[in-house]
């Protein structure tokens, strides 16, 4: 009993994300992933050849996403790949512009203030017509929530 008891304390904070394996994506290359990207809520992300990215209101990831900036900018991007799929590195080199998803209530604390630097890990998938996703995890890491991008619209 002690040892169940045990266990179901170590796990009760145990959400999807913390136990995340990875798409076991990998065969894509970064002629595909480059591009134009864009989520539902205004985010844009263009990703070029010659490595170097451009994106409006993208959202931090993890709990940074809960303080509610969105970051416009440049930086540069990369395809890597490890045993559990691919993923897409992006970091920001130059800030353009920073704006609020949303206001936060008046309280003791403030949200800390938008990073100057910043660095992204999009996870590589398909969907079920085996188009190319990208996504990272947003929020409470129990919930895995995930922040989905498309290829843009045209692209």
């Amino acid at each position: 009993m002690t040892v169940l008891a045990a266990l179901a304390a170590l796990t009760a904070c145990a959400g999807p994300y913390q136990y995340y394996e990875g798409t076991g994506i990998h065969d894509t290359t970064a002629a595909e992933v480059a591009g134009g990207w864009e989520n539902v809520e205004g985010t844009r992300v263009v990703l070029r050849h010659d490595g170097t990215a451009h994106f409006k209101k993208l959202d931090g990831q993890d709990f940074d996403f809960e303080d509610g900036w969105r970051l416009s900018g440049t930086g540069t991007w990369q395809l890597t790949d490890d045993d559990g799929g691919q993923v897409v590195r992006l970091a920001l080199t130059a800030r353009t512009r920073v704006e609020s998803r949303s206001r936060h209530e008046a309280t003791d604390t403030s949200p800390p203030g938008p990073p100057s630097a910043y660095a992204w890990s999009f996870h590589v998938d398909r969907d079920q017509h085996d188009e190319l996703k990208l996504f990272f995890f947003y929020g409470d890491p129990d919930i895995g929530n995930t922040y989905v991008m498309t290829r843009e619209t045209g692209s």
